[in-house]
């Protein structure tokens, strides 16, 4: 039984080293094509992981239903929301974050 399992797990190795690979391969591939710099790309996810954090902690936002991306400081909000005061505060959060130069807000408020 013991050589089955090991037998199994030799024979997976392959796919799963085949993945990884093409993983990173496809992530590079990505930063290769990015114009910013490393450092832009580093303060860009970090604004992303403070406007995120911010909204999780909101009550009135809902943070799960919002895609927050950061280009160059500039933070596109997108995703939908149960109400406008929602989607207003949504937008006042990513302005208020440090390093935010333009919010464009494109969330759509979807009214029960």
């Amino acid at each position: 039984m013991r050589l089955l399992i090991l037998l199994v797990g030799v024979l997976a190795l392959p796919g799963c080293a085949a993945l990884m690979v093409g993983g990173a391969a496809a992530g590079g591939y990505q930063l290769g094509k990015d114009e910013r710099s490393a450092g832009q790309v580093t303060r860009d996810g970090a604004t992303t992981t403070k406007i995120k954090s911010k909204m999780i902690a909101d009550k009135v936002v809902n943070a799960f239903s919002i895609n927050v991306d950061t280009y160059a400081d500039r933070v596109t909000l997108r995703g939908s929301v149960g109400s406008y005061a929602a989607r207003k505060r949504a937008g006042q959060i990513a302005a208020g974050t440090d390093g935010v130069v333009d919010v464009d807000n494109q969330i759509k408020v979807v009214l029960d």
